[in-house]
Parts: C-alpha cells; sequence; structure tokens
C-alpha cells in the first residue's frame, strides 16, 4: 500500500459517494447549529428564560440526547437492513427536516427551531451506526485507518464549511435568514442525491427481529460491546473525547463574547482553527501509523489535549477589555494566534488521539454485532456529551470563568487517561513502543498478514538486542506474550514494559527447574486462551550478530498444544542500540544509530511440520544477509 493510498479511495465508487453523502450531512448538521447558536448568541435571544451561554449548552443536550434514547433501535436497523437503502431513506428524512426548520427560521420561531434540533440528533443516530459499519465491510483491513481518517478529516472539513456558511448568512443580514434557509434545503438535497450512488452494502444479520424495547435493547448491545475489553475501552476512551471536544467547543461563542470581546466572525474563526486541527491530525494518522492500527497514538493524543487546553487558559486568562469587530482586528491583537495555535493543535492531537480508537472498534468487533457495537457506542458518547453539558453548567453556574473550565478539563483528561491505560496497558505499552522504534529506529515490516487475525499462535524470531520485544510489539497489531530470559526480564530499565506486556519469565532446567515449569504452563494457558506467545528459541542473544541454534524447548510446546509456527526474522540490529557487544555486554553507544530494521515475517508452518532445526532454517533465510 502506498503512503496515499487513503486519497485513492476517493477515486473509488465503494468510497466516494458514501463520503460524499456523510459529508453533505455533517456539512447541514453544522451549518444548522451555527446558524442557530450565534443567532441566539449575539442577538439576544431568550428561549424559555435562558440565556445565550445556558442556551448553547441546552441547544448541544438536544442534539445528543436522540443518541442515548434510539441508539439500540438504529444499530438493530443497521445490521439487519441493507446500508445504502438505509443512508437513501435517512437523508430523505433529512431533505424533510431541513424544510421544517426553513419555516422556523423565516419566522424567527426558535422553540420550533429546538424541536428541529432534536429532531436532527433523531436522524444522525439512525445515521451513525450504518456509517460505521459500512467502511469495514467494503474496505480491506488495511484501509480501515486511511478510510477512518478521510471520514474524520472529511466531516472536520464539512464543519469548517459549515461553521463559514452558518455564520455569514446570519452576518449578512440577521434579521432575515433566507439564505440560510436555502442553503440547508440545497445541501439536504445533493446529499439525498449523492447517497442514490451508495454501492449495494448487504445486511450481516438480516434475520434479526428488532426489538423496540429500548432500554432492554440497550443493555443489550452494550453487552456485545463489553464481549471484547479492548473494544470496550476504546468505546469508553472515544466517549472521553467527545466528552472532552464538546465541552471546549459549546463554549466558543460565550468564550468570543465574554472573554476575547469578539463578535461571530471571530467565533466562527475559532471553531474552524479547531476542525482543520483535527482533519490534519487524522490525516496524518495514516502516515504515521505506517497504514496500520497504531495505538500507540492514542496516550500521544490524550497528552496534546491536556498540554494545549493547560495553554488556551494561559493565553486569555481573564477578560480582554479590547473589543474586537472583525477576523483581522482580533489577529492583530497580542495573544491572538497563540489562542488559535492552541485549538488547531487540539484538534490535531484529538485527530492522533481519536482515529486509531475507531479502527480498533471496527477490526476487532464481530462482524454480525458492528452497527450493535457503533450504536452502543453512540449511546456511551451521547452520555459522555450530555454529561459534558451539564458539567459545563453547573462550573460556570459556580462562579468559575469559561478559560477555568478548560483548566478542569484538562486536569479531568489526565485523570481520565491515566485510569483507562492501567485498564488496558496496551495502549501505554504501544505508545512507549512507538517513541523507542521512532526515536531510535526505522522499522520496515513485511509479510504482517501472515500474523493470523485472531485465534492461538506461537512467533519464534532471532534474539539480537534487548529492544526485540519491543519492536516486534510496535509491528505486530495483535497483543503478544513474550517468553525471555528471566534475568533480561528483571533489567530495572525494561523490566516496567515487560510486565505490563504480561512476559512470561523463563529459566534453564540448570537455574531454576521449577521456574522453567512455570513458564511452559503459563505459555499452555496463554496458548488455550487463545493469545499469541513469542519466544526466542536461541535462548540468549547473539553474541556475534548471527542466528544461533535454536534449542529444542519449542517442540515441546507444540507437542503439548497444537498451533501454527510464524517465523520472523530482525535484520540490521548487531550493533545497533543495546545489542551486544562482541564481549558480551550491553552496547549503549551505537554504531547504528536510526537503524532501517526489516522486520520479515514468513508464512505460518502447521503444527505438525514444525522442528526447531526447520524453525531455524526458515528464520536464517528470512533474515538473508541484513545481519
Amino acid at each position: 500500500m502506498t503512503e496515499s493510498s487513503q486519497f485513492s479511495l476517493l477515486g473509488q465508487r465503494r468510497f466516494a459517494p458514501f463520503f460524499i453523502t456523510q459529508f453533505l450531512g455533517a456539512l447541514n448538521d453544522n451549518v444548522f447549529r451555527n446558524g442557530l447558536v450565534i443567532l441566539i448568541t449575539f442577538q439576544g435571544v431568550l428561549v424559555l428564560g435562558m440565556n445565550h451561554s445556558q442556551l448553547a449548552n441546552t441547544a448541544g443536550a438536544l442534539f445528543i440526547l436522540p443518541f442515548f434514547l434510539f441508539s439500540a433501535t438504529a444499530g438493530q436497523l443497521a445490521d439487519k437492513y441493507e446500508k445504502s437503502m438505509l443512508m437513501r431513506r435517512i437523508k430523505l428524512l433529512e431533505i424533510g427536516l431541513m424544510l421544517i426548520a426553513a419555516v422556523a427560521f423565516l419566522t424567527q420561531s426558535y422553540s420550533l427551531l429546538l424541536s428541529v434540533l432534536f429532531m436532527m440528533g433523531c436522524q444522525s443516530t439512525l445515521f451513525g451506526p450504518v456509517k460505521y459499519a459500512y467502511l469495514p465491510q467494503q474496505l480491506v483491513p488495511a484501509e480501515l485507518v486511511g478510510g477512518n481518517a478521510l471520514v474524520e478529516a472529511g466531516t472536520y472539513v464539512a464543519i469548517i464549511v459549515g461553521l463559514i456558511i452558518g455564520g455569514l448568512t446570519v452576518a449578512i443580514d440577521p434579521l432575515n435568514q433566507t439564505l440560510l434557509s436555502a442553503c440547508l434545503v440545497g445541501f439536504a438535497l445533493f446529499g439525498y442525491l449523492a447517497s442514490r450512488q451508495i454501492p449495494i452494502t448487504r445486511a450481516v444479520d438480516p434475520e434479526l427481529i428488532i426489538s423496540w424495547n429500548a432500554w432492554t435493547e440497550t443493555w443489550r448491545i452494550v453487552g456485545f460491546a463489553r464481549e471484547e475489553r479492548s473494544v470496550f475501552l476504546s468505546i469508553l476512551g472515544v466517549s472521553w473525547f467527545w466528552f472532552f471536544g464538546s465541552a471546549m467547543t459549546l463554549q466558543m461563542p460565550a468564550y468570543t463574547l465574554d472573554i476575547l470581546n469578539g463578535n461571530e466572525a471571530v467565533t466562527t474563526s475559532l471553531l474552524v482553527a479547531f476542525a482543520i486541527g483535527v482533519g490534519v491530525g487524522s490525516l496524518l494518522c495514516e502516515r504515521m501509523s505506517g497504514h496500520r492500527i497504531e495505538l500507540g497514538l492514542v496516550p500521544f493524543g490524550s497528552i496534546g489535549l491536556s498540554l494545549f487546553a493547560i495553554d488556551l487558559y494561559f493565553a486569555q486568562p481573564v477578560d480582554n477589555v479590547q473589543q474586537v469587530a472583525s477576523v483581522g482586528e482580533f489577529l492583530a491583537r497580542d495573544g491572538s494566534w497563540r489562542i488559535l495555535l492552541d485549538l488547531s493543535l487540539l484538534g490535531a492531537f484529538g485527530g492522533f488521539y481519536s482515529v486509531p480508537l475507531y479502527a480498533l472498534i471496527q477490526r476487532r468487533s464481530k462482524r454480525q454485532h458492528l452497527s450493535r457495537i457503533i450504536a452502543a457506542n453512540n449511546i456511551i458518547n451521547a452520555i459522555f456529551m450530555v454529561v459534558a453539558s451539564a458539567l459545563s453548567i453547573i462550573v460556570l453556574n459556580l462562579g468559575f470563568s469559561i478559560p477555568e473550565l478548560f483548566l478542569i478539563l484538562a486536569a479531568l483528561n489526565v485523570a481520565v487517561a491515566v485510569y483507562i491505560y492501567s485498564l488496558l496497558p496496551e495502549f501505554l505499552m504501544r505508545f512507549l513502543a512507538w517513541i523507542l522504534i521512532n526515536v531510535f529506529y526505522r522499522i520496515r515490516p513485511t509479510g504482517l498478514e501472515n500474523v493470523p487475525d485472531q485465534g492461538p499462535a506461537v512467533v519464534v524470531c532471532n534474539h539480537v538486542s534487548y529492544m526485540d520485544p519491543i519492536l516486534l510489539s510496535g509491528s505486530i497489531q495483535r497483543p503478544m506474550r513474550f517468553v525471555m530470559y528471566y534475568r533480561i526480564f528483571q533489567i530495572p530499565l525494561l523490566r516496567f514494559f515487560f510486565e505490563n506486556m504480561r512476559a512470561i519469565p523463563i529459566a534453564g532446567a540448570m537455574e531454576d527447574e521449577q521456574l522453567m515449569n512455570e513458564a511452559f504452563e503459563r505459555v499452555d494457558e496463554e496458548l488455550a486462551a487463545g493469545n499469541i506467545v513469542c519466544i526466542f528459541p536461541e535462548g540468549g542473544i547473539t553474541r556475534d550478530g548471527e542466528v544461533q541454534r535454536f534449542r529444542p524447548g519449542i517442540e515441546k510446546i507444540i507437542a503439548r498444544r497444537a498451533v501454527p509456527v510464524v517465523p520472523v526474522a530482525l535484520g540490521r540490529l548487531w550493533g545497533s542500540w543495546f545489542s551486544r557487544r562482541s564481549g558480551g555486554g550491553i552496547r549503549t553507544v551505537p554504531g547504528r544509530l536510526l537503524a532501517r530494521v526489516p522486520i520479515t515475517v514468513g508464512e505460518a508452518v502447521p503444527a505438525r511440520d514444525v522442528t526447531a532445526a526447520r524453525l531455524e532454517l526458515l528464520v536464517r533465510t528470512l533474515r538473508g544477509d541484513d545481519r
């Protein structure tokens, strides 16, 4: 796959009409919502006694509430019925809602507009499970990161354009919303036309009997999401991003008016900066992850979210008394570029954070339950976003300023990140592996498709350096349990990695026979649980760069439990950081800094054909002359 592969999808019918359809849907949502919020904020509109800040948070909650109420039904419909048909009907519903919205804008019926906002949330609730379940049916696994990145980037480009159109159509004539109404109806019509070109995408569970009891079905689909722990924790991670992002962006109109002393155009510029950041961050994900689902980007993203939310507080901690009437005046004022940069980087790190999580959910979920798992994700997202709106209202009513709210969100993000990564160390381990690999090495993996997507297997590899387990775990997507010499396991700097990777320490029979037997028992338990176990059959790190004789322990493992064995070869690591010197000591000043390390994965060997000698020959052949 080439580095530009994600963009090639835009020229293919299996992706392009779907992309345009969801793009125009996101565009229309944001033209409507931004137009409504700006009218409410800058025209001094009161609805049910609520001021502009309360109305902005209430509007956000109204749009999100249907995701909680109706996602269970939406997920069932997406699994039961063919997806292109569903998307066409959902777009017809959007046309009807936009006609009602046009009437409400022209008659300045703000209560009706809030009702339409709720109905648009219902329409988006129906579209969400279809949208994310469509991708893994039309894209191969290697395209999932790129496809999700394009959807995420496209969504935020639509947000940018929607914010601009919504803001401009209101600003042109705040008392006459004919142009805004025409845009809403027009975009809905174009979205429907695009949806007619989406290819047929079969139902994954056509025999499903729809349960209309939303409460019971909600708990049932959340149960589907909880079946795979990494999927459920990824859903929680995505939901936290929506909590964080919605709490930040909902404050932008009031932040502009009350803190920055600006107008509608300044609000739009702030939201555009955030949206551009998310789009750029999402598109960078595929390049930074090497076209794979790289969970190491998730902690990287969460660190950036906290850092730049904190800096946003310090950029403008108190009200600015200098009023600005245009974006140009705002940019000329001290500190304005810092605010825009903070918002852009918040968006970019949000893209790094969310895209891998969405791809992991799609990759590791059972296909027949995927739409309902996406619906469960939407339900939990909705809960988090409604809570975000409620928390924002409470914090602001307690007398905190909007910049102080940003600071509180940054602190909460740190606490949530620590909690999630303690529950699933795979995220943190992949992050540390990703950092080490990209700082000290340039890995070049090939043949990764030979590692089975599911089920037990043993990976055997030559042992060149102390970093081998980290290099392998950073390249192979499935979590692996490494069997390693107990003295290496006990190295203080690396023990933290190995314990959290659930490595299995082993010793020779002459050193500690009990530890050796316990290691074989743990290996068998891991294989019985369907996991991948990686061993280094040489029994130690090479002292001369050559592949040493493979010991027969691998034969004992396979004799006890017959699973396929995948040979892997590491090349060009001899002489690099943490390999051995010829005298036996660890090499701390590498001769190969930023070494290009080929990691070559061979075809799996059936259990019946496994011998130590054969595997040694395969690994030698795969490595070739790249010592």
